[in-house]
């Protein structure tokens, strides 16, 4: 599967979450280490649906890059 990730500049590095899984977050000095966090706790928070039981959602969310 493959979830759409938000990445944005902070003062302090990068932060990245999933919108299509609330709560999956991560955060790192750069923009290359916060892409492979965010790819491990995806894959953490899906483990951890399925253990207990819970739904995996569908990638619902899509991206579009706007020129102006």
């Amino acid at each position: 599967m493959k979830y759409s990730v938000v990445i944005e500049k902070t003062d302090n590095g990068y932060s990245a979450y999933a919108p299509d899984l609330p709560g999956c977050i991560a955060a790192g000095d750069s923009q290359v280490e916060v892409e492979e966090l965010i790819r491990e706790a995806i894959i953490m928070h899906l483990e951890s649906l399925r253990e207990h039981g819970d739904p995996v959602p569908e990638p619902q969310t899509s991206v579009a890059l706007v020129e102006v």
